[in-house]
């Protein structure tokens, strides 16, 4: 078995919360398709995806103060079990509401890896540590992304959607062993919460009121909304308005995930030199022009390709930089309650995203100009947040309060 602090355990780890990502864009390409097949309209096929954010959102507040009583480990292996019957049931679904429900049962099931690999970085390094690991960890992740949709438009156009779910299923069953076998539980046993609703209130209670958390969660749920209503109307806007290939929509969906890697790169880089908020700050400043440039192209009636890829690249560049400082930053302050604090930060992120993403789903008008508005909105809104909660309490967040791992 691993040690808690090689670098294979962070690759494994990686692999583990890479479950979610790959759920939501592995079947980006199917998304017409399934629409055709089941006679549905762009909303409720859009709602799939909605859907799923809400139960990933809603799951972790579950999963979160169960990991902090039992460990990160049973926890984990118990959600991608589930994930993988889900996953089953959505490659057998034969209407679209069947297919809603299983990809909430998934949502349930997948959000174990997400909360709780953040919760473990955590568990084993300090927090300005953390923000550099979970950079580290997010370019590692950056790989689902850049490949999954590649890897979706040919099973779909070579198997069809429901291939897609099949390979998730078995992606799940493989993590469930490797976590198993391969990875330490790197909660220390001293740092159990008590499974009481009184306790787990408290707790909350204790995380939704700290300034620093709330900060840093808005933050990060809004910029993480721009990217989510990218996933929620790019494959509308590209194959079924601009015409491109689904077999080909990967490609150009790498060009994005470029940019997001090297914004995770550029944070590790930069973290020798600069404070986790001022690489922060950089970043939003990056995503608020790469947005401000879709909604501005979109305005002036340019519709084309790179017209929606070039500016989200450079949005992606920023978030890049953004996303590992937020999480960091977020849950800093609660080493001994890091599975509740993952919890309610991915709850929140997930429930502002799902709401951009049903907005995009409701107001798409058939052009990339609705995806690009919201998509600007959320960056200037993210802005708007860290600087009027996060820069007005200078002395919280980033403070080093030691390890909590052995």
């Amino acid at each position: 078995m691993l040690t808690l602090t090689s670098v294979w355990t962070t690759i494994l780890l990686a692999a583990a919360v890479a479950l979610g990502p790959l759920a939501t864009d592995m079947y980006l390409p199917a998304l017409p398709q399934i629409g055709s097949d089941f006679g549905t309209g762009t909303d409720q096929v859009q709602l799939t995806l909605s859907l799923y954010m809400v139960g990933f959102a809603l799951a972790q507040l579950i999963c979160g103060p169960l990991a902090d009583r039992f460990g990160r480990k049973p926890i984990m292996i118990g959600g991608f079990v589930l994930f993988a019957i889900a996953s089953i049931g959505c490659a057998l679904a034969t209407n679209i509401e069947t297919l809603m429900l299983c990809r909430f049962l998934q949502a349930l099931g997948g959000s174990a890896g997400p909360v709780l690999g953040r919760a473990a970085i955590r568990d084993i390094y300090t927090p300005r540590e953390a923000a550099r690991i979970l950079a580290i960890l997010a370019s590692i992740m950056a790989l689902a992304p850049a490949i999954a949709p590649t890897i979706g438009g040919f099973l779909v156009a070579g198997l069809g959607w429901s291939s897609i779910f099949l390979v998730l299923a078995g992606y799940a069953l493989v993590m469930a062993v490797v976590v198993a076998f391969g990875i330490p539980e790197p909660m220390r046993p001293d740092y159990r919460q008590p499974l009481k609703l009184c306790s787990l209130l408290r707790n909350y209670r204790r995380i939704g009121t700290d300034i620093s958390f709330l900060g840093y969660t808005l933050t990060n749920a809004l910029i993480f909304s721009g990217l989510f209503a990218f996933l929620s109307g790019s494959s509308f806007v590209l194959i079924d308005f601009l015409g491109v290939a689904p077999e080909h929509f990967g490609l150009f969906f790498a060009c994005m995930v470029a940019g997001y890697v090297t914004g995770n790169l550029s944070a590790v880089r930069l973290g020798s030199r600069l404070l986790p908020d001022q690489i922060l700050v950089r970043g939003l400043v990056i995503a608020v022009a790469g947005g401000g440039l879709m909604a501005g192209l979109a305005l002036a009636g340019v519709y084309n390709v790179w017209a929606v890829i070039l500016p989200q690249t450079l949005f992606m560049l920023g978030t890049g930089m953004v996303l590992p400082q937020t999480m960091a930053g977020a849950m800093a302050n609660f080493p001994r309650m890091a599975g509740s604090a993952s919890a309610l930060f991915g709850f929140a992120q997930m429930a502002v995203a799902a709401g951009a993403g049903m907005l995009v789903g409701h107001l798409h008008d058939g052009t990339s100009l609705v995806m690009a508005m919201v998509i600007a909105v959320c960056a200037c809104a993210a802005l708007a947040s860290y600087l009027l909660l996060v820069q007005r309490h200078p002395a919280v967040g980033f403070e080093p309060q030691g390890a909590s791992a052995p």
